[in-house]
C-alpha cells in the first residue's frame, strides 16, 4: 500500500485506478463511476456483483445535477436540506447514467459529503466518484489505512485521514418515498 495525497488520489481516479479514503463512517473505496473498467476493477477488489450498481459522493449538489432528476422535484428541498450530510438518497437517473452505475435500475444512489477528505477529491477531481466500503463483500470495512492494506493486500493506494464519527454506514433513503432504507 501506498499512502497518497489529494492530488494523487485524483491522478489515480483518473487513471482507471481504485483509491481508498475515510468517509463520515468507515473507509470508502472509489473510482471513476463512468470508466466502466475501474468499475470492473472496484467491483472485483471487493468480490461484488457486478449488477449490484454503486453510490456516487460528490463534492456539491452542482456536481451530481447531471445525473439526476431532482430540481422541481416536489422531494427537492428534503434532499437539500440533508446535503452536505451524511445521507445517501436514492434520486431517479437522468438519461445517460451507465447500468454499471445504477444496478439497471431507473435511480441512483447519491450523496453530497461534508467529510472534508471526500470534499477535497471531489473538487479537485471536478466530479462525483463512486464510494461503496472498503471491503470484501459480507466482511467488516475498514476503518484505517493499515486495514485497507491488511485486506487488500497493497493493491489499493490509501488517502489518510479521519473518520467522520459516525458509528455505522451513512443513512440511504428514497427520494420519492421518504422509506429509509439503510
Amino acid at each position: 500500500m501506498t499512502v497518497i495525497n489529494v492530488v494523487e488520489a485524483v491522478c489515480q481516479l483518473q487513471s482507471g485506478e481504485v483509491i481508498s479514503y475515510p468517509t463520515e463512517a468507515v473507509y470508502g473505496l472509489g473510482c471513476d463511476p463512468f470508466d466502466v473498467q475501474a468499475v470492473k476493477k472496484l467491483f472485483h477488489v471487493k468480490q461484488r456483483p457486478f449488477e449490484k450498481g454503486v453510490i456516487l459522493v460528490a463534492a456539491s449538489v452542482e456536481q451530481v445535477l447531471p445525473y439526476v432528476e431532482l430540481q422541481g422535484q416536489i422531494w427537492e428541498e428534503t434532499v437539500l436540506q440533508t446535503w452536505p450530510g451524511p445521507v445517501t438518497w436514492v434520486l431517479p437517473a437522468k438519461e445517460g447514467v451507465p447500468d454499471w452505475v445504477t444496478g439497471g435500475r431507473s435511480t441512483v444512489a447519491i450523496r453530497v459529503s461534508d467529510h472534508p477528505v471526500i470534499q477535497n477529491i471531489c473538487l479537485a477531481y471536478g466530479q462525483p466518484m463512486v464510494s461503496t466500503s472498503a471491503n470484501v463483500t459480507s466482511m467488516p470495512p475498514a476503518m484505517s489505512c493499515l486495514e485497507i492494506d491488511s485486506i487488500f493486500q497493497g493493491e489499493i493506494d490509501c488517502v489518510v485521514g479521519a473518520l467522520g464519527g459516525l458509528d455505522k454506514p451513512t443513512q440511504i433513503r428514497d427520494a420519492q418515498t421518504s422509506c429509509v432504507l439503510r
